[in-house]
């Protein structure tokens, strides 16, 4: 059987050697991903880590025993994009805000110490395992400051959000009006959403592009909407949150 011949204690204790790493330094960023109550927390990333590292040391394992074209390189790439959908899954759309950001990152972190676990680099695991550690902790102190600075809502950049209340049956009409009157200002408009508003109306939805536009440019636009008859009401919000 090829797989009795293919049983190897050095390869067996090595890669015990890299999963170990992995799931150690996996989680240590999942504890304190945990403690903080996150989407992906312990067992996320330690599954995470653990599996890229295994990921990589079978793909090193295989390399070696069989050769051929395929290098270990292309299943950490395999791994990197893996990853990525994985993190998507874990961001979230709230009003005009998105959250989950940071732990979508700290997943892909994770995922590249594990990499280079699985690798037998363990000395840059760890090296890599601390900066990510130093990124979720050494730095929230930084954010937190920042974040409790006064700002000018009028000159910083933030994501504006439109909202028009208009008749059904001028649906037609109110969209070709809030496009016109906003290419007119030169700022446009991103993911027009269209949806009912009790039985005779319509709620328009549209997005402007991130920009450091103010409401003060903003109300007079709105203004020039609400004095369409087919439109009844005509607002906007806006979001700085990351």
């Amino acid at each position: 059987m090829k797989s009795l011949e293919y049983i190897n204690l050095i390869s067996l204790t090595d890669t015990l050697v890299s999963l170990t790493a992995a799931f150690v330094l996996g989680g240590l960023i999942g504890i304190e991903r945990q403690i903080r109550q996150r989407t992906a927390g312990l067992r996320t990333n330690v599954l995470v880590c653990t599996g890229a590292a295994l990921f990589v040391d079978v793909g090193v394992s295989y390399y070696t025993l069989h050769g051929g074209n395929t290098s270990p390189v292309h299943v950490i790439a395999y791994v990197v994009s893996g990853v990525g959908f994985l993190g998507a899954g874990v961001i979230m759309r709230e009003g005009g805000s998105v959250r989950g950001i940071n732990t979508a990152a700290t997943l892909w972190g994770s995922a590249a110490v594990g990499c280079a676990a699985g690798a037998d680099l363990l000395l840059e695991a760890i090296v890599g395992a601390l900066f990510v550690l130093a990124a979720n902790t050494l730095l929230r102190p930084a954010v937190n400051r920042i974040n409790r600075q006064p700002i000018d809502t009028q000159d910083m950049e933030a994501t504006y959000i439109i909202y028009a209340i208009a008749e059904r049956e001028r649906r037609k009409e109110a969209l070709h009006l809030i496009e016109s009157t906003f290419d007119t200002a030169g700022i446009p408009l991103r993911d027009i959403e269209v949806r009912a508003f009790g039985e005779q109306e319509i709620e328009i939805e549209a997005a402007l592009l991130p920009t450091s536009i103010g409401g003060n440019e903003l109300d007079p636009l709105l203004a020039k909407l609400r004095r369409n008859s087919g439109i009844r009401q005509a607002f906007w919000s806006a979001s700085t949150t990351e």
